[in-house]
């Protein structure tokens, strides 16, 4: 007669053990929410550009900046051929006439941040990690901020090169440069944090690239109307306010107040350039509060 076995995982006398199948437990440092936030934040990056994703999904933003580099390119190499006393365009004026390319790449790479971990359901699994909600925020909006950043800065680093490289005034590109680097973070922050907060209310990508653009696009079509009506009525100070409501007439507004650009309705007076800068820093922090709250709540659900 046939001996009785035990249960399996358990001994003779029926008590459960833990049979050692050979793997080796981690050992390493554990570098804890920091060390995942700045993986997190360098991942979004790459994944902004399409790298470490799908063939398809490098072309939309490898085009958009290639477009968007193009004019720069050209410039350049005017300037190296022709030899040109000054550079055809401006350094802070390039950002706004590019600045269909810039809403459509923030608004189609947006979602690729925030979207799709909420459409798949993986935000749960993150914030199952020690990582706060609203590092993942942080984090996430970083990383589109950075990849704003590329978009905005690599045009005026080509120009600033080509300028150096035909020996024009160091001094006078370099204050131009540094003055349109400053006006690019502006921007840059207050574009990531509209493209971040629409996105992050929406699991269909489709949806939040088409509002992220009417947002963005709407909003600069009334302002430059009211500013035209007002400013030819002589309506300066109306025309100066209703700058206050786009992201991109703001940053028209201080681009005539900070360079020799010819744009329509800048602020004149202190009180009016700081209040253009406010709003756009304020704007920023107000998304990006928003984006905190929102992942709070979702980590809460």
């Amino acid at each position: 007669m046939a001996e009785p076995t035990s249960p399996r995982g358990t001994d003779d006398a029926g008590r459960s053990v833990i049979h050692d199948l050979g793997y080796r437990p981690y050992t390493g440092p554990r570098l804890g929410s920091t060390a995942i936030a700045r993986s997190l934040v360098l991942t979004g990056f790459r994944n902004a550009f399409g790298l470490g994703r799908s063939g398809r999904s490098k072309v939309l933003p490898f085009l958009l900046l290639g477009l968007n580099l193009l004019p720069a390119l050209i410039v350049a190499g005017i300037m190296a051929f022709v030899g040109l006393d000054r550079l055809p365009i401006g350094y802070a004026q390039y950002a706004s006439t590019t600045q269909v390319l810039l809403g459509v790449f923030v608004a189609s790479q947006a979602p690729v941040l925030f979207s799709r971990d909420l459409r798949h359901g993986t935000i749960a699994l993150y914030l199952a990690r020690p990582l706060p909600s609203a590092a993942y925020a942080v984090a996430r909006w970083l990383s589109l901020l950075l990849a704003t950043l590329v978009f905005l800065v690599l045009p005026v680093v080509i120009l600033y090169a080509a300028a150096l490289l035909t020996e024009l005034d160091v001094s006078d590109q370099t204050r131009e440069a540094g003055v349109a680097l400053g006006l690019a973070v502006l921007l840059a922050l207050s574009l990531a944090g509209v493209g971040g907060i629409i996105a992050s209310w929406s699991t269909r990508r489709g949806f939040a690239v088409v509002a992220t653009i009417a947002f963005l696009v709407i909003a600069n079509g009334v302002v430059t109307a009211v500013q035209g009506i007002a400013d030819g009525e002589g309506s300066t100070r109306v025309a100066e306010v209703a700058g206050l409501f786009s992201p991109y007439s703001l940053y028209r507004g201080l681009m005539g107040a900070w360079t020799d650009a010819d744009t329509l309705a800048p602020p004149t007076g202190a009180g009016m350039v700081a209040a253009y800068v406010v709003v756009l820093v304020g704007l920023s922090a107000a998304c990006v509060g928003a984006l905190v709250a929102r992942y709070r709540r979702e980590a809460s659900a």
